[in-house]
């Protein structure tokens, strides 16, 4: 199989893998843990080993690069949305999150960190997004009753056209907006948007509170790959950020938890 064929798979399979599972995960254990759940890089992993296989690790090391830095959107995107939540309707949140997500994407364009300096500050922004992050006492109601049969392959497909849509456009943009664009919390629009119909802000606020934890992870992750997969190789440096990942995971979860 191609490199080309083999993301149009993972594209095809993982995502709606990944959005079923989250949105199955919410309704078991409750909407935090879906957003922890989608803060893993199950998609843009795969995307980036794609990248270093077709461009080389130098693309593939500036677009982590570039992806670390666009952590730091999905916090904007994320207290935007839940502020607004609040305050109005589920169209003026996302639109007020997705707005967010592009005036921090447009500023960290010219933001030309090393990776290690740009983890730090990703880190930062991440804390500084869960302080600031609503509703984190309020218990939102349970739904009404069972969700309508339409509602998980709504979800599935709407979370891979989508993919689809974006990544198609985004390896014409190069390494570094590629990078920035890759993160758009997707999954995190489609989770809360359902959690804020179904169950009122409250629930949405707590998914999008789980996707922070779940991105320091994320972060990790990528920190691993922009600074090893050119010296290392892509193998080594995949299974390094693959251990980092799974560590940092787990806390987060822990921390969830309690």
């Amino acid at each position: 199989m191609s490199p080309e064929a083999g993301t149009a798979v993972l594209k095809l399979v993982l995502t709606p893998a990944l959005i079923g599972t989250a949105s199955l995960a919410g309704r078991r254990w409750g909407p935090s843990v879906s957003g922890w759940l989608v803060g893993l890089p199950l998609t843009s992993g795969p995307v980036a080993l794609f990248l270093a296989l077709n461009h080389g690790t130098a693309f593939a090391a500036t677009a982590a690069s570039g992806t670390m830095a666009g952590t730091i959107s999905q916090v904007a995107f994320s207290v935007a949305y839940a502020w607004l939540a609040f305050r109005g309707g589920r169209v003026l949140a996302v639109s007020a999150g997705c707005l967010a997500f592009a005036l921090s994407t447009a500023a960290l364009r010219h933001l030309a960190l090393p990776a290690l300096p740009l983890f730090l500050a990703v880190v930062l922004a991440l804390i500084l997004g869960l302080f600031l992050m609503p509703g984190a006492g309020q218990r939102a109601p349970g739904p009404a009753g069972p969700p309508p049969r339409w509602d998980l392959p709504a979800r599935m497909g709407l979370a891979t056209a989508w993919v689809l849509l974006l990544t198609g456009v985004a390896p014409a943009l190069g390494p570094r907006l590629t990078g920035l664009l890759s993160p758009f919390p997707l999954f995190a629009v489609i989770l809360a948007g359902f959690a804020h119909h179904q169950e009122g802000p409250a629930a949405a606020a707590r998914v999008l509170r789980g996707l922070l934890l779940g991105l320091f992870s994320f972060a990790g992750f990528f920190l691993v790959l922009a600074m090893a997969i050119e010296p290392a190789g892509i193998a080594p440096a995949f299974a390094a950020a693959i251990a980092l990942t799974l560590a940092l995971q787990g806390v987060a979860l822990w921390v969830l938890r309690r």
